[in-house]
């Protein structure tokens, strides 16, 4: 399993190196030591724990759909022409681009500072892992 230092571990739960630290003297997360002697937390037991802590808006709309892909967000900046939109999110962390019609924007009633739902259903995803550090 992959080893993760407290210092990325805090970055990756979005809380301080000093929180991590609590959480594994309280034994809220399990830690050991690596070859060079520093402390690490199981990649997968940081994962786990990501997801039961993860703070989820609830989705205001109440429509049931299948994608399973919805970030909760406000609206941030808007840029319009006569037929096209560039509608962007910040749904927590995440900043979300959407592009679109005019009209749906008028639709919508999108406008800055408004609630709105970004859903993803998508074929394709790419998933990129990052360089290992020496």
């Amino acid at each position: 399993m992959p080893q993760i230092r407290i210092k990325d571990a805090a970055l990756y739960l979005g809380v301080s190196d000093d929180t991590v630290r609590r959480w594994i003297d309280n034994g809220t997360m399990d830690a050991s030591k690596d070859d060079s002697g520093r402390t690490v937390v199981d990649g997968f037991a940081l994962a786990t724990l990501a997801r039961e802590h993860a703070v989820l808006p609830d989705d205001p709309s109440g429509i049931g759909r299948s994608a399973r892909n919805r970030f909760v967000g406000l609206v941030t900046n808007i840029i319009m022409d006569t037929v096209m939109a560039q509608v962007e999110l910040q749904c927590g962390p995440h900043r979300v681009v959407s592009l679109m019609s005019s009209e749906a924007v008028r639709e919508l009633g999108l406008e800055l500072g408004s609630v709105a739902i970004a859903v993803v259903k998508a074929t394709t995803v790419i998933v990129e892992t990052p360089t290992e550090k020496a």
